[in-house]
């Protein structure tokens, strides 16, 4: 991938739901951002792979085994890597407290910016009724939105023929169904309020594939999105200023020429 731009440092970088070991993920475009991107701390909130899915069918291309030996590399050289597990990669939560490779394992984590803000970083599954109590109605969602991925990814295969920018079909449906957007509703305020409940200035999560940075009744709600549809991160400037990175959008020209 051809770069046009110049390397970016932050202090901090949280990443989430990057859903390895599935067909939706973008691996090349998150291999991408880790390259023209250095901080000072990695999180990693959730979801980089995603065991529901290879549990059904193996699928584990090299540029997903490239993403998993850059996260390494950055740890060997210098980050701080923090690995928060989520659902899809649950299977590391027993694994708490240990190092892989020199990334942390932790269930959550309390970060403090530049500007003396305290966050709690969690991926937020935790927080969500459907994955806590109605397991088998997640799983049927899941199988719901990979159908949903697949469209998307062939309906913009001809959009790039046609020279038009990428459309994520997927978040078009989460705005416009009235169940998803009170879900998501639901979902912030249920984690701005353990923030609050724990006297904390914010929270960072992931989970439910929707970038934000807001407000909620005085609390801090980031949001880091996902890398199966917007391809966003979460970054923290080195004055403690927060912003979302869309960096589909940011190397669209440099995708189009490499592709």
């Amino acid at each position: 991938m051809h770069g046009i731009l110049e390397k970016n440092r932050y202090r901090t970088i949280w990443i989430s739901d990057v859903h390895l070991g599935t067909r939706g993920c973008k691996a090349d475009y998150l291999l991408d951002f880790l390259k023209w991107n250095e901080s000072d701390v990695l999180y990693l909130v959730g979801d980089i792979f995603d065991g529901w899915r290879l549990r059904r069918s193996w699928f584990w291309p090299q540029s997903h085994n490239d993403v998993v030996q850059k996260l390494l590399r950055k740890a060997r050289k210098g980050t701080r890597v923090v690995y928060l597990p989520g659902n899809h990669d649950e299977v590391l939560r027993p694994y708490v407290g240990m190092h892989l490779g020199g990334i942390v394992l932790a269930d959550e984590v309390i970060h403090e910016t530049a500007d003396r803000r305290r966050l709690l970083v969690i991926h937020g599954d935790q927080f969500d009724g459907i994955v806590r109590y109605a397991r088998w109605l997640a799983l049927l969602g899941d199988f719901a939105y990979t159908a949903a991925l697949a469209i998307n990814h062939w309906y913009n295969l001809l959009r790039r023929r046609l020279g038009l920018g990428y459309w994520s079909l997927s978040a078009y449906l989460k705005q416009k169904v009235k169940n998803a957007v009170r879900f998501i509703d639901d979902y912030e305020a249920a984690l701005a309020d353990q923030a609050r409940r724990r006297g904390i200035d914010g929270v960072v999560c992931g989970h439910i594939h929707k970038a934000e940075v807001g407000k909620r009744d005085g609390i801090l709600y980031c949001n880091t999105g996902d890398w199966v549809e917007s391809c966003t991160a979460l970054v923290e400037h080195t004055d403690g200023r927060l912003e979302i990175i869309h960096w589909a959008e940011t190397r669209a020209l440099s995708m189009l020429s490499h592709g």
